[in-house]
């Protein structure tokens, strides 16, 4: 029998494939082992989005190629969106690696790594169609929290994004498709379900000619078992009445929102090919929070676009400043070859960029702890995810925290918990971005 490894990175779109290929092999025989060392075949699921992304992706490849001398490993295999987006040129310029498998070969993963053990290593690159967003997965992570695919690619072609370059257009899965994945899903433990897509407030419009997101919502919200469910990835110009309404009265959807904003001045987001501007954005925050006082956002927004002038920028700080969001990543442009915006005039400096991106960021960094400090002495729902042996408490995440991207609570208890419960925690202090709090008996 076979041993193999995968070291997954980037979004959690990426890990969803990454299960599904996990599952493939397990099923065609091979141990799925966590030790890179002891494995025959290594395989890097990488994310390919902007330069971080490729650079990440890149140490992993050679940090892992280390084992083909010191280890067991016969293969290493790159998959994910670096391989679909350079093909043939990753054997080429890291000749560490065995096999390159674009995304609409993952369906083809176990012979493929077969093949590459035994001697025959054959690069694969398959339509983008056939990727199979249906099918079993062995999760990562915590058992009790899983995010659920709802469609892959994107129609919206943002002018510094090579997603739909890399992933296609629009295809979404029917309703039945991802109620029947959530039912399994539930009877496998999963408690959190976290719908993502390239752009979720875009799912069904292929398919059913208009965003069905609140409808799917509302399917999944009838799903035994599931107690938290947690939306990703809507953008602004898609948020409906429809859907505020049903977050506002479903008990089980978490009042969070994912809003990558990306910047509010109107001239930058129209040469994103995005819409709105700053009038229309605080319209629409101000709109949410009316209809769901409750509502925890989070926004993402990027420093640096080419032609951004000091008084874009001010634009942008002020509306931070003003707008409080509860969670904030930003994150420097980066000029991605094959997009649109890499050829536009007036490419930002790399210290303007960063020195901006730090700017957003302490500002930040004030309001979350106001924020946090704001909760001190409140109630709320928390999911146990583990035990820290270090400072021995429990931690784990309230609604109001996405794993990964968001903050923790550090809490007391008197008796034994179960990892995976959801219990009341009383927060009585906090840090930056986490707080710290005791069991409500």
């Amino acid at each position: 029998m076979y041993k193999v490894s995968m070291v997954s990175l980037g979004c959690p779109k990426n890990q969803v494939d990454a299960e599904m290929m996990l599952y493939s092999l397990r099923e065609a025989g091979f141990e799925i082992s966590p030790e890179e060392a002891a494995a025959d075949a290594i395989i890097i699921n990488t994310c390919g989005f902007i330069e971080d992304a490729k650079a990440e992706a890149i140490e992993n490849i050679l940090e892992a190629s280390r084992y083909k001398a010191e280890g067991n490993c016969k293969a290493l295999i790159v998959t994910g969106c670096l391989a679909e987006r350079y093909k043939d040129d990753v054997t080429e310029e890291i000749p560490e690696v065995d096999v390159c498998v674009g995304i609409g070969s993952n369906g083809n993963i176990a012979e493929i790594v077969k093949n590459a053990i035994e001697g025959n290593c054959q690069n694969s690159f398959g339509a983008k169609t056939d990727l199979d967003l249906n099918g079993k997965r062995i999760l990562g992570g915590y058992p009790f929290t899983a995010y659920l695919k709802v469609a892959d690619g994107c129609d919206n072609c943002c002018t510094y994004c090579a997603i739909p370059q890399i992933r296609g257009r629009l295809r979404s899965r029917t309703i039945e498709d991802c109620v029947a994945e959530a039912k399994e899903l539930a009877n496998m433990g999963v408690k959190e379900l976290i719908v993502v897509a390239q752009d979720t407030t875009a799912y069904g419009t292929d398919i059913y000619g208009k965003s069905e997101l609140p409808r799917l919502l509302e399917e999944l919200c009838k799903v035994d078992g599931i107690h938290w469910i947690r939306t990703l990835y809507t953008y602004p110009d898609k948020i409906t009445d429809e859907l505020l309404e049903v977050l506002a009265n479903e008990p089980k959807l978490v009042k969070y929102l994912d809003i990558p904003l990306q910047h509010v001045n109107g001239e930058i987001l129209k040469k994103m090919n995005r819409k709105g501007d700053k009038t229309s954005l605080e319209a629409l925050i101000n709109k949410i929070r009316a209809k769901i006082p409750e509502i925890t956002l989070r926004t993402t927004f990027i420093t640096g676009f080419p032609g951004e002038t000091d008084e874009q920028f001010c634009e942008l700080c002020e509306f931070v400043k003003a707008t409080r969001f509860d969670r904030l990543g930003c994150f420097t442009y980066s000029a991605e070859e094959d997009t649109l915006a890499a050829e536009f005039e007036n490419q930002v400096d790399e210290q303007t960029k960063v020195s901006r991106m730090e700017n957003i960021m302490d500002m930040q960094t004030v309001i979350a702890s106001e924020k946090n400090e704001e909760k001190i002495g409140t109630v709320a729902e928390v999911l146990i995810e583990g035990w820290d042996d270090y400072i021995k408490c429990y931690f784990g995440r309230t609604t109001g925290d996405a794993p990964e991207v968001d903050g923790k609570i550090f809490f007391m208890s008197t008796r034994p918990l179960v990892i995976g419960e959801f219990v009341k925690v009383r927060i009585n202090d906090c840090l930056e971005y986490d707080l710290l709090g005791e069991l409500e008996e």
